[in-house]
């Protein structure tokens, strides 16, 4: 994976970009972790009863930064999951600037503050971590608690992975990277191996910040990732 990664050479740019979200938070991140929001408003109680529940727990890649919360990763992917036949609700717990060891903070918050337990919960967090330069091994540790929660509470995973940029090293790389395929191994988790796959080379899918998905970057994960989310909702 550390070689494949070679080729996105504007992912350096990270190093400048998710990090700013720290710096970039919305007023109603910086200090209280949010419960899960919908990403649409309901119709009735009855037909949200009916419906998948899915929660999008990240940072501001789920969060939607730079973008308007209609065109955000969560709610794109529960307009994409409903074209597909798959009643879903998707609730974005992203957070713009979060660390593992932040989610790993909100992480029970988020949970005891929805209405029932999820049919799947989407995990997309790591990025801030290695632009911070954390140590692989605390960001794992992190990881490895958010998973073994999740699955205390009996809720399938899904994660959508991080890959280090090539100015971090070898070393750090190979430690990083490698984070996602164990612990969605260890977990039994769906696992989509990089968020912007496909998108961060492409400056036409990617907002001027170079970091962050556009409305068109969006579509085109949402594009690859529905179908992995639609198997994990199988009965």
């Amino acid at each position: 994976m550390t070689n494949r990664f070679i080729a996105y050479a504007g992912a350096a740019l990270l190093l400048q970009g998710l990090a700013a979200c720290s710096d970039a938070k919305k007023a109603g991140n910086e200090t209280t972790a949010p419960t899960a929001t919908p990403s649409q408003p309901a119709e009735n109680a009855a037909e949200i009863a009916d419906r998948k529940l899915v929660v999008a727990f990240g940072d501001s890649l789920y969060a939607g930064y730079g973008v308007l919360p209609q065109q955000s990763f969560p709610a794109r992917l529960e307009q994409a999951l409903a074209a597909r036949g798959v009643a879903a609700s998707v609730r974005n717990a992203g957070v713009s600037g979060d660390t593992t060891a932040a989610g790993l903070r909100r992480l029970a918050f988020t949970l005891d503050g929805l209405d029932r337990k999820p049919d799947l919960v989407m995990v997309n967090l790591g990025g801030n971590d290695m632009l911070r330069g954390i140590d692989p091994a605390e960001t794992r540790a992190n990881l490895t608690a958010i998973c073994a929660e999740l699955q205390r509470r009996g809720i399938p995973i899904l994660l959508t992975g991080m890959i280090a940029a090539p100015n971090m090293g070898r070393d750090y790389a190979e430690a990083f990277n490698a984070i996602y395929g164990d612990l969605a191994k260890r977990y039994d988790a769906a696992l989509y191996p990089f968020f912007l796959d496909g998108v961060v080379t492409d400056r036409a899918l990617m907002l001027p910040d170079r970091v962050h998905p556009n409305p068109k970057g969006i579509n085109a994960i949402v594009e690859k990732v529905t179908p992995l989310v639609a198997e994990a909702l199988e009965p």
